[in-house]
């Protein structure tokens, strides 16, 4: 490494976040890059330990030792392409990505870790500033032609990387722009969709066409695209929320998640809301229920929107503060994490149920709760109400939406309701249709969308060319 002995006069330093008090104003990004000079005293910690174990923890595969090393040595551009040999969009996974890497970096077993995400999402930042980053646009044409349902990080690594070796590619979106969750789940706050557009318009150059307003299995004929392609990739995401079917379940006021965070981002983007009425946490006590990542979202966005209160709602216990990463190391730990729109102003209620919602002239008022045990059972008298005027259900995905396209396909469900896939070729009982991301494998993160975009592009490529050289 370019400095063996870094780790041991380096503390951990990584990127701050602009005051709450400003940052709730304006759905702007709001972490502060780090200096330059912080990020090579950031990738000299970066051990020489033999075995990397933050590959293990990366499902991409990011070369992490190896552009940490190139930064330290001040060779930016070569990292750049390192970066990129592993991952299509490092920028999205340096602002969105939870880091399973560092939980999985040798020095957080007595240390704190590498900062690897924030020295990932720099690299690729100041390869967008100096002009490094360009289309790369085949040679050489197949004659092949495929179509990619579904224009998230799944389905935009797939295209790219089909299209990068020739093949004529049409990537069809129901949405009216690409991005799928990382555009409409993913408040601006976290990630401004600019950083998705520059992408788009790189893909473009290269050859990919985008059908938006393309709802195929609905308003566009399956069987059209199934005839004028060679190969068909599903990669519509897992959009079937987890609902929670109890007593005042039908008053006004109570929105999944995925009603509310869309469309803030369409009225942040510019975009037509469509006939659904506003959904809007201005002046009312806002209660999420489910204590994940979307979660979070529904409480910045809230935030911003003007709520009076927001109280988030988690029904497994409170984990501990910090890990045994004795017991842990190199797994993901169960550990509190706080989250930036926590920090903004929300109460967070843990080992919690909700028994019933109440309303009054057919709109939600309150909840009543109660604390849970050991086997998530109501405590006796443990109940209590919470005042509500909106409530939000951020309780996960439990399958992609079989409705349309995968009912008009046929194809083969698997025992959680995903579509049936294997990563070995990621074929579908369907001839000539493949499956990857969430609609495969459930709800999971970007990085591993991206991955299995990638592998799935492959395994198309080998399968309609013969071999293929695209990375595995």
């Amino acid at each position: 490494m370019g400095k063996v002995t870094g780790f041991l006069e380096i503390d951990r330093q990584d990127r701050k976040y602009r005051t709450a008090s400003d940052r709730i104003r304006n759905y702007h990004e709001f972490v502060i890059p780090l200096s330059d000079s912080a990020l090579k005293d950031q990738a000299a910690r970066c051990m020489d330990c033999g075995i990397p174990y933050c590959h293990s923890g990366c499902p991409v595969s990011n070369q992490i030792p190896d552009w940490n090393d190139l930064v330290y040595n001040d060779n930016w551009r070569e990292a750049l392409i390192n970066l990129h040999s592993t991952n299509n969009f490092p920028e999205f996974t340096g602002r969105v990505c939870p880091a399973p890497c560092e939980a999985s970096c040798t020095l957080n077993i007595t240390d704190e870790p590498v900062t690897i995400k924030s020295v990932e999402c720099a690299i690729v930042d100041r390869g967008w500033l100096e002009g490094w980053i360009e289309p790369e646009i085949s040679l050489v044409k197949t004659g092949k032609k495929i179509a990619v349902i579904g224009a998230g990080p799944a389905g935009m690594a797939c295209a790219q990387q089909l299209a990068r070796v020739g093949h004529e590619v049409h990537l069809y979106e129901k949405n009216a722009k690409a991005g799928g969750l990382l555009r409409y789940g993913i408040p601006d706050f976290k990630m401004e969709k600019h950083i998705i557009d520059r992408r788009v318009e790189q893909m473009e150059a290269e050859g990919v066409e985008f059908h938006y307003n393309s709802d195929v299995g609905g308003e566009v004929s399956f069987d059209e695209i199934s005839k004028s392609h060679d190969a068909m990739v599903i990669t519509i995401g897992a959009e079937k929320p987890r609902d929670l079917p109890i007593e005042g379940r039908d008053l006004d006021g109570i929105h999944f998640a995925m009603d509310f965070l869309p469309q803030q981002n369409r009225r942040v983007g510019g975009e037509n809301l469509g006939n659904v009425g506003p959904i809007l946490a201005s002046g009312k006590h806002v209660v999420v229920i489910g204590g994940g990542d979307t979660g979070s979202d529904c409480i910045g966005t809230s935030v911003r929107q003007g709520a009076l209160s927001v109280t988030q709602l988690e029904i497994m216990e409170k984990p501990p503060k910090h890990e045994d990463k004795m017991m842990t190391w190199p797994d993901w730990p169960m550990k509190l994490r706080t989250s930036s729109s926590h920090e903004e102003g929300a109460k967070r209620e843990f080992a919690v149920t909700t028994l019933k919602f109440e309303g009054k002239n057919g709109a939600v008022k309150s909840l009543e709760c109660a604390r849970v045990d050991e086997n998530f059972k109501p405590v006796e008298g443990s109940q209590f109400k919470l005042k509500a005027d909106l409530v939000f259900f951020a309780m996960g995905f439990v399958s992609p939406v079989h409705e349309g396209l995968l009912e008009k396909l046929g194809v083969k469900l698997d025992s959680r309701e995903n579509v049936a896939a294997t990563m070995d070729d990621f074929k579908t009982s369907v001839d000539d249709v493949y499956s990857a991301g969430d609609c495969r494998r459930g709800q999971s993160l970007v990085v591993w969308a991206i991955t299995e975009g990638r592998q799935a592009a492959r395994s198309v490529d080998k399968i309609l060319m013969g071999s293929s050289n695209l990375p595995k």
